[in-house]
């Protein structure tokens, strides 16, 4: 075929230089391969790699702490490019001082918006109890945050459940319960230390 003019390429960088602390990389990389665990190379799972979705806008980009595909097989890839992949169902944020901002989370938030990410989760371990688990779906195309308690809710795309757990390496932290039984074991072990028992 001939063509009027000649493609200009759009790059897409594959990374950036961003500070992060010791405790955010230890919490990201926890959650990381628990995900690789549990989903077992059955997802593609990804973590602080670029996640684009407009073919014409590198600037249009997030970099989630930790993101998952379902449906596809783990491969290594560079960055995520939404019109070649599709959009990760699931994003984990993990709040950190360059994004405490509320102005800042409010912008992180209308890109995952814009990016069509069905469940996002963000995870400030800073913040008070009851408000360290935060979780937008999508519904009816629109992000939108559930009501989250005892700081433990179902992982819609996993089929699995976020909870928040004391562990001797790394503090609090996200993790993953398998099953409702456990999740409501976990739920009431919390009401107890929250009464001081």
């Amino acid at each position: 075929m001939r063509y009027v003019r000649a493609a200009r390429p759009v790059y897409f960088p594959a990374e950036e230089t961003v500070p992060e602390s010791k405790r955010h990389l230890r919490l990201r990389t926890a959650l990381y391969q628990m995900l690789q665990l549990a989903l077992g190379g059955r997802a593609a799972v990804g973590s602080e790699q670029f996640v684009y979705w407009n073919a014409r806008d590198p600037g249009r980009r997030l970099a989630p702490d930790v993101f998952v595909r379902t449906g596809q097989p783990d491969s290594d890839f560079d960055s995520w490019k939404i019109w070649e992949r599709g959009a990760p169902e699931l994003a984990v944020e993990i709040a950190s001082e360059s994004d405490a901002r509320e102005t800042s989370w409010a912008e992180k938030l209308e890109r995952y918006q814009e990016a069509g990410i069905a469940e996002l989760v963000r995870f400030d371990p800073a913040a008070e109890p009851g408000r360290r688990v935060r979780v937008w779906d999508r519904v009816q195309g629109d992000l939108v945050e559930r009501v989250v308690e005892a700081e433990a809710t179902r992982c819609a795309p996993l089929g699995l459940y976020w909870v928040v757990r004391e562990t001797p390496e790394h503090g609090e932290m996200l993790r993953l319960a398998r099953d409702a039984l456990r999740l409501a074991e976990l739920e009431a072990e919390l009401r107890r230390l929250r009464r001081g028992e």
